[in-house]
């Protein structure tokens, strides 16, 4: 029996042979690497919004364009709006009231400072992390045409997974899945799901992710658009 026709019976009962798992592994590796490479050619504007129990609570939008350090630099296009200060009127009730509503605003910011400090650790992803985790025998792969499901698991912690749609004629991630968590799986779990589109030259971008944190019940939202090509 030929290579070809073990490679063809495995995709028939979706589970790829050992050389056909390498190579949509690498394949993604390598899209990864030069797709970043392309990103850095290019300014883009960056929408947040950010919803706690269902209600809009912020939105504030970005210019952002990579570095020379090779991270994203975001420049605020317009102020945020200042919440109006609630007067006291000098009774205890009133400072009392405005210190534990400072108090959460603070808790907030913080819990959202290391969400987004997590979610760094996953987007994009970093192929030498995918090296690791495929080394450890974490990475599966279901074949499909022409989008493969790439299941990455412990990718940055115990117990966490990364699900990617790759398309495989492409070469391009189509969609990015995490379920992760902070310091407690059952209580500290995020979760985030990004979806990607391509530029006019075929750059792979990140057009809208969605990031839930379910045990505060904040949802983040950030459209990317307007991409503009860099002068040189």
């Amino acid at each position: 029996m030929t290579v070809a026709s073990l490679m063809f019976g495995a995709l028939l009962v979706g589970q790829p042979t050992p050389d056909a798992k390498q190579e949509k592994i690498a394949a993604l590796k390598e899209s990864l690497a030069k797709n970043q490479a392309q990103l850095k050619q290019y300014a883009w504007t960056e929408n947040t919004q950010i919803a706690l129990k269902g209600e809009v609570k912020k939105q504030e939008q970005k210019q952002c364009q990579y570095g020379p350090d090779g991270k994203v630099q975001k420049i605020p296009m317009e102020a945020a709006a200042q919440p109006q200060q609630q007067q006291g009127g000098g009774r205890r009730g009133g400072r009392l009231k405005k210190e534990v509503v400072e108090k959460k605003v603070g808790e907030m910011k913080d819990y959202m400072g290391r969400v987004a400090a997590l979610v760094h650790e996953y987007v994009p992803p970093d192929p030498q992390k995918i090296q690791a985790a495929q080394a450890a025998g974490n990475v599966a792969v279901t074949p499909a045409q022409p989008v493969s499901s790439i299941a990455i698991k412990n990718y940055l912690k115990q117990g966490d997974i990364l699900t990617i749609g790759f398309d495989t004629v492409a070469k391009k991630i189509v969609t990015y899945n995490v379920d992760s968590y902070l310091d407690n799986p059952k209580d500290d779990v995020v979760k985030l799901a990004v979806n990607f589109a391509s530029l006019p030259d075929g750059t792979n971008h990140v057009q809208r992710s969605v990031l839930d944190a379910t045990g505060k019940k904040i949802e983040v939202t950030v459209t990317n658009s307007d991409y503009k090509k860099l002068v040189p």
